[in-house]
């Protein structure tokens, strides 16, 4: 491994591992989020800029690092901003950071698994080329897979940053705006798991298929005439 390969995975590792020593993740969960609210509320009132700027640095670190807390910064972004200027913050702060993470992923990992994997991963890669895009946006609509699996699994491929970076802002604005909107009522709020209702999830899983059905129709029509 390069030089400068090393010199940022140790960079990362102790970025996460203070993020675990120092019991950053306490902070972040709904109670305390709640109790903050009134807080955050009239700062952002006195300092909007600001406001903005270290939310999305706290949100685009975290993702980017694939820390635990994306759903409750998502939540705060409601509760602090309102529905659309929090789903506007959301969902630029949550593709940059996971871009990033795509990233460090590509320039990490990308070269040890090629020279491992190579002849599977070339396979892989052929498919990614070829559907790349509409496999992306149908995990990112679906809430079941960890957003920042996917960040990392993606890294590995050759899919295209800029096709990532779209894809997945357009893929997680549906969720975004959900949990944005659950955001604005925090007050009322008990859990995480009242958010993504059975019937919300099952919508989320049939869009997510949506394109990938629509794709294979096409194919299969095409064929045929």
């Amino acid at each position: 491994m390069k030089k400068s390969r090393i010199i940022l995975l140790i960079f990362i590792t102790i970025l996460v591992g203070m993020f675990f020593i120092f019991d950053l993740q306490h902070y972040l969960n709904l109670e305390t989020l709640k109790s903050k609210q009134e807080i955050m509320l009239t700062y952002n009132r006195e300092n909007p800029m600001i406001t903005i700027a270290v939310y999305m640095l706290i949100y685009i670190t975290t993702t980017a690092l694939s820390l635990p807390g994306a759903a409750i910064l998502t939540l705060a972004g409601g509760g602090i901003f309102g529905l659309w200027m929090g789903t506007l913050i959301v969902s630029f702060a949550s593709t940059i950071g996971a871009s990033i993470a795509f990233l460090a992923a590509r320039f990490l990992f990308r070269d040890s698994v090629k020279n491992k994997f190579g002849e599977r991963l070339r396979v892989i890669d052929e498919g990614i080329a070829k559907d790349g895009a509409f496999y992306l946006f149908s995990l990112r609509l679906v809430p079941i897979v960890p957003f920042f699996i996917i960040n990392l699994l993606m890294g590995l491929t050759t899919i295209k940053t800029h096709t990532f970076y779209w894809v997945s802002q357009l893929g997680m604005l549906a969720g975004t705006i959900v949990f944005i909107n659950a955001g604005t009522q925090l007050a009322k709020l008990e859990s995480l798991s009242g958010i993504l209702s059975p019937a919300l999830l099952g919508s989320f899983i049939l869009l997510g298929l949506f394109p990938l059905i629509a794709k294979k129709i096409v194919f299969l029509s095409a064929r045929k005439n």
